[in-house]
């Protein structure tokens, strides 16, 4: 009877031994945290555009022809009177050529004419021929004289189609364009360059239909070039579309900058309309959430080492980040990356950005 109470000990005591260890509890994960300092955030409305010149005008021979010869190309500076692009002229110096010999031939017919003329006058002055015989002279005086205007006007015309095969800049400006190659035929009025003439430049953006009303024509603005946002420009509105684009849903408008400044053409620039200044702090943009449908940082405590979901107001977004204008105090420590997967009041370990790159770097 023992030995039957023995074995069932020894099986729960070789139970107990096999059970699994308790597991000890995962630390709190890491995330990265910035300090929010204050600075200048603009508010109101936002659009980015490219800027471009005042006036562009696309330049073509006004004859068809054969291009030989183009001395330009996209970015060289012009001045007004310079050759930029000649065509094959033989055919047009032979119709100058063959003008001027029409001419010489109306000119002789008309010396031809006003002798005739004057001798049938000397014959009528003695009664050896009719008044009819003098109108008849009279009137091929007439004609010949209409052939020399027509043919000198031949002539003139096809010098001036023999000058028309060399194309020259009526302005100073720079080419940002080139739309034909050496050997190619060219219609008359075929685009050839495009010249940007020296002067005003304005930057070029797209409205949305909600905000289109809101901006007439001189409504004041700012510009900024993505290369240098600190610099804040004068502008005014000088052009609005008056029909939306067909495929974008959008209003071409056009902003003059008001100061004399030479803006690159073709840059990036940031057209600020009725925009204030006021304090704030600009984020990274991975450092703004969301939360019923209202964006959210998340803040770090270091009393309770938790962090926390803040409403804030976002200004606009840039290339720079999200730039709240409320919400977010000076000196808060808010979580720049992960956001999406913190729970309000989670425990976790805060690491400074600088001290992240920091250890990038030594890597």
């Amino acid at each position: 009877m023992q030995r039957f109470v023995v074995i069932p000990l020894l099986a729960a005591a070789a139970l107990a031994g096999c059970s699994a260890p308790e597991t000890e509890p995962l630390p709190p994960p890491t995330v990265l945290v910035q300090t929010a300092e204050t600075e200048a955030v603009q508010t109101g409305r936002y659009f980015t555009g490219e800027v471009v010149p005042r006036h562009a005008t696309d330049l073509g021979f006004r004859v068809g022809g054969k291009l030989i010869a183009r001395a330009v190309d996209v970015g060289s500076v012009v001045k007004k009177g310079q050759v930029l692009a000649r065509l094959d002229a033989e055919d047009m110096r032979l119709g100058a050529n063959a003008a001027q010999a029409q001419l010489a031939a109306a000119q002789s017919e008309l010396s031809l004419a006003q002798a005739e003329l004057a001798r049938v006058k000397a014959l009528r002055a003695q009664n050896f021929v009719s008044d009819s015989a003098v109108d008849t002279r009279r009137t091929s005086q007439a004609a010949a004289a209409a052939r020399v205007k027509q043919a000198s006007a031949q002539a003139v015309l096809a010098a001036n189609q023999n000058e028309y095969t060399s194309l020259v800049a009526d302005v100073d400006g720079v080419v940002t364009a080139v739309r034909a190659e050496l050997g190619q035929v060219l219609a008359a009025g075929q685009p050839v360059l495009t010249l940007a003439q020296d002067g005003a430049r304005e930057v070029k953006i797209a409205v949305p239909e909600g905000h289109v009303a809101q901006m007439p024509v001189g409504t004041p603005a700012r510009v900024a070039l993505w290369a240098d946002q600190k610099t804040a420009l004068p502008a005014t509105v000088r052009e609005v579309s008056p029909a939306a684009d067909a495929q974008t849903r959008t209003y071409m408008v056009k902003v003059q900058v008001d100061t004399a400044v030479d803006l690159p053409l073709g840059a990036t620039a940031t057209v600020a309309l009725a925009a204030d200044a006021t304090p704030g702090v600009v984020l990274p943009l991975r450092a703004v959430g969301e939360r019923d449908g209202q964006p959210v940082v998340w803040v770090f405590d270091a009393a309770t080492e938790s962090v926390s979901p803040v409403a804030v107001s976002v200004a606009r977004f840039d290339e720079r980040g999200a730039h709240v204008a409320a919400g977010v105090a000076p000196g808060a420590q808010v979580v720049v990356a992960g956001v999406h997967l913190l729970r309000p009041g989670q425990t976790v370990r805060p690491k400074a950005v600088s001290d992240a790159v920091t250890l990038d770097t030594k890597r």
